[in-house]
């Protein structure tokens, strides 16, 4: 088939490489978010998908939306069978999904209809979900709610972040989305509905929703900060500066690695060598890796020795 694929970030790249690489299929176009600022420098830079796509030598479409004349025009000259799409990150109009003639196919980084929408893979690890998986299904115009092709399961390990799950989910997805549009062009693969019940949403996670609140559980810390890791970026306040925060551990061992603590109330820190807790409303967590604001990343005990805690000092 001719394909226009679509899509934005790294996440994407497993599936682009495995369809530049089929005997079956050839990618004719890409479609990407226009090139934005990024990093400390504010550069503007092309998007992962279209970097590999202009080193490939393939055409990049850059619509700023996808319903503008233009765009549509262009994909119509192109006449595409069929337009898979992972991670494009912007809405698809009615306009463009009626040009392929087999539709856009959408990689989707969870088990639907649970966690439709913009954060799936955030949302199975702050909601402590034992699997998840990738699903393929034909877009419609009501969000993620299109008939399903195909998924594959994966279960989410105690120490995952979103970024390493998702690195999972990216690599079996691929193999999934060039299943997918393989028996799509057999004809031996018919989509089927998504069933009525067990839908949810996947808000997208923004940088107030990553401030730990340390009046949680220390189970609800862990996930958050597993889930904000590695983007936003799970964060408290030391001093009234920004702390970042990388994964925890739990700790309910608290008297053997610092030993002497009582209970510590939460956000309250304590310190021994190289180790740092902090209270939760349950049992203490054990700090990795931190990064003050405007510094480097660092372990806990380094933050640690360079602040010079004292008694009572907190994480707010």
């Amino acid at each position: 088939m001719r394909l226009v694929f679509a899509g934005t970030p790294e996440t994407a790249l497993p599936s682009l490489r495995a369809l530049l690489d089929s005997p079956r299929h050839e990618v004719v176009a890409v479609v990407t978010r226009p090139d934005a600022q990024s990093g400390r420098g504010r550069k503007v830079h092309s998007s992962p998908v279209a970097e590999l796509a202009e080193s490939a030598g393939i055409e990049v479409l850059r619509p700023a939306k996808a319903g503008h004349p233009e765009f549509l025009a262009r994909l119509k000259a192109i006449d595409p069978d069929c337009c898979p799409v992972v991670a494009y990150g912007a809405l698809l109009p009615q306009s463009a999904l009626d040009i392929p003639r087999f539709g856009w196919i959408n990689l989707h980084f969870s088990l639907l209809p649970a966690w439709r929408g913009a954060a799936p893979v955030q949302h199975a690890v702050l909601h402590g979900d034992p699997i998840t998986g990738a699903t393929t299904f034909q877009i419609v115009k009501e969000l993620d709610a299109g008939p399903v092709y195909g998924v594959v399961t994966e279960e989410i390990r105690p120490d995952d972040t979103t970024g390493s799950l998702l690195g999972r989910l990216a690599e079996s997805g691929a193999g999934l989305l060039s299943a997918t549009l393989d028996g799509v062009e057999d004809g031996k693969l018919e989509a089927r509905p998504q069933p009525g019940d067990g839908t949810t949403y996947a808000s997208k996670i923004d940088v107030p929703d990553a401030r730990v609140d340390w009046t949680a559980p220390a189970m609800r810390v862990d996930r958050l900060v597993r889930a904000c890791t590695p983007s936003p970026g799970a964060w408290a306040e030391f001093r009234g500066q920004r702390l970042k925060l990388g994964p925890v551990r739990l700790a309910p061992d608290a008297a053997q690695l610092v030993p002497g603590i009582g209970p510590l109330a939460p956000g309250e820190i304590a310190v021994a060598k190289n180790t740092v807790l902090v209270g939760t409303a349950s049992h203490p967590v054990r700090l990795g890796e931190v990064q003050p604001q405007g510094k480097r990343l660092m372990t806990a005990g380094e933050w640690a020795r360079g602040v010079r805690l004292a008694p009572g000092d907190r994480l707010d």
